[in-house]
């Protein structure tokens, strides 16, 4: 399996790397970062990135890769987006959407005894810890700041179902983290699914559908639109 994880990211290092490419007329003012979860579907534009562009009728520069973690010391690929941290690239950014830390949960500590893991990504309080750093580096841009919580499987089996206490604890930090600061919005995706519905996620009953895809671009657009 992280063999398979690893050519996808490559492959999807490639696709964000293509997908910057922008009229020179246009300046974008959404930047959108993260790990698979958003980048799913990006090669046929229909991932969340896509469908946001075209509910809000205006570019998203999308910069996730697969395979990404908030935690990530290789220096070449962390360079290359599998550090989210280094996915961002300072610009006139109104907006950043960002998701993460699924991947230091599952492939980083099981899904088990992961406090300390998740400690160093967000501390109880929401004020320290990685991604709170990051935020507060975007925040400090001017931009305001949308984190995108993750997908749950009610009444379908799942191979990442053992990570739901681990994935609320470290959830419940994000949302704390976003009522502290202004102009940083959390997006829960706890009660996205309905009971035994399994059209809101790929194949693979982890990564989002394309009507998941477009269902978790609506939320994050009703955030933007307020």
């Amino acid at each position: 399996m992280r063999w398979i994880l690893l050519r996808l990211s490559m492959f999807f290092l490639f696709l964000a790397g293509c997908g910057e490419t922008i009229p020179h007329n246009t300046s974008p003012r959404i930047l959108a970062m993260g790990d698979s979860m958003m980048a799913w579907h990006a090669g046929s534009n229909k991932g969340i990135a896509g469908n946001l562009e075209e509910i809000l009728g205006e570019p998203v520069i999308d910069r996730s890769v697969v395979g990404a973690r908030v935690i990530y010391n290789l220096p070449i690929t962390g360079a290359m987006g599998m550090n989210i941290s280094q996915q961002y690239r300072p610009g006139e950014w109104d907006w950043v959407i960002l998701n993460g830390g699924g991947n230091d949960l599952w492939l980083g500590c099981g899904c088990h005894r992961c406090d300390r893991r998740i400690e160093r990504m967000i501390s109880a309080d929401g004020q320290s810890g990685k991604i709170a750093d990051l935020v507060r580096q975007i925040r400090a841009s001017g931009a305001q700041v949308i984190y995108v919580g993750y997908l749950r499987s009610p009444g379908v089996g799942s191979i990442i179902e053992h990570c739901r206490n681990e994935g609320n604890a470290f959830e419940q930090r994000i949302a704390r983290m976003a009522k502290q600061q202004p102009g940083v919005h959390f997006v829960s995706l706890q009660d996205l699914v309905p009971h035994g519905d399994k059209s809101y996620h790929a194949a693979d009953r982890i990564h989002p559908s394309r009507r998941g895809s477009r269902a978790i671009a609506m939320r994050i657009a009703q955030i933007m639109d307020r």
